[in-house]
């Protein structure tokens, strides 16, 4: 690596927030998890290669919140959790089928928030009045957020199989930066940004079976392109979770508009 872009290297991971690795309640079971660190996310997980690569179908369970008395509006909470769910079974989606909560599966996935570290909406804005100032001026180049205030997530999840056997399980946390995280001015932005970013590294896990964290990034399939921008799952049981807000969605966020203007949440009563 060149001394230039070891430096941004460095300048770029230390503009990140520190999250903590923290183990819940809600998996079956902790035990024979292994660290196992990503560029920016921090991990530890547990993975049964042979029945994962067997399995055909998955259903998944809504992702629930064990955070205690956080200070965070539930509607809020409501929305990052069902993020997460909805970017699971779109990624999960490439090869298993996915089927609805009342059919049976050979997988059963579910996932919990354990911490959200909140994004401060004042320097989140600064960021935004800091980035559309710099676009109005005419500058090639992008700014970075303030690498003050920003904010991050934690979630552990797990599969298991028909007979409530864990196949798969892992502690996941990471936290915004400066440069990839783009600011918006709403105390869940950056959790709700990193949702997808858990999703894709625990759904890598069970579709590869193998340590997410290891090997080179798959290029995104067509059905996640297609979902990515509004348009209809792969699978009926995925509309629960809702249709992602798309382009008005990336607008929102050039803008740095909370996640709450464009996302409308779960197709169903939770």
């Amino acid at each position: 690596m060149r001394p230039r872009a070891a430096l941004c290297a460095a300048l770029w991971l230390s503009a990140c927030t520190s999250v903590p690795l923290p183990q819940g309640t809600s998996l079956s079971s902790y035990a024979g998890m292994s660290p196992s660190t990503g560029i920016l996310a921090k991990a530890r997980l547990r993975v049964d290669p042979a029945p994962l690569l067997a399995a055909q179908t998955v259903r998944i369970v809504p992702t629930a919140t064990q955070i205690g008395s956080s200070g965070f509006d539930p509607k809020d909470l409501a929305l990052v959790a069902n993020a997460v769910d909805r970017a699971l079974c779109t990624d999960l989606s490439d090869r298993f089928q996915v089927v609805a909560p009342s059919l049976p599966a050979d997988l059963i996935v579910h996932a919990t928030v354990t911490d959200i570290v909140a994004t401060n909406r004042t320097a989140a804005a600064g960021s935004v009045v800091a980035s559309l100032g710099a676009s109005v001026a005419g500058l090639g180049v992008p700014v970075p957020r303030l690498p003050i205030g920003l904010g991050g997530l934690a979630i552990e999840a797990e599969a298991v199989d028909k007979d409530s056997s864990q196949k798969a399980a892992m502690l996941w946390s990471r936290g915004a930066n400066i440069i990839t995280t783009k600011a918006r001015v709403s105390t869940v932005g950056d959790a709700y940004s990193l949702s997808s970013a858990f999703a894709a590294d625990f759904s890598r896990m069970l579709l590869k079976g193998k340590d997410p964290f290891k090997g080179m990034p798959a290029i995104p399939s067509m059905q996640r392109l297609r979902a990515s921008l509004g348009g209809d799952p792969k699978y009926d049981a995925c509309k629960a979770f809702g249709t992602a807000p798309g382009i008005p969605g990336m607008v929102a966020a050039r803008f740095g508009l909370p996640p709450t203007w464009t996302d409308k949440g779960a197709a169903v009563s939770r």
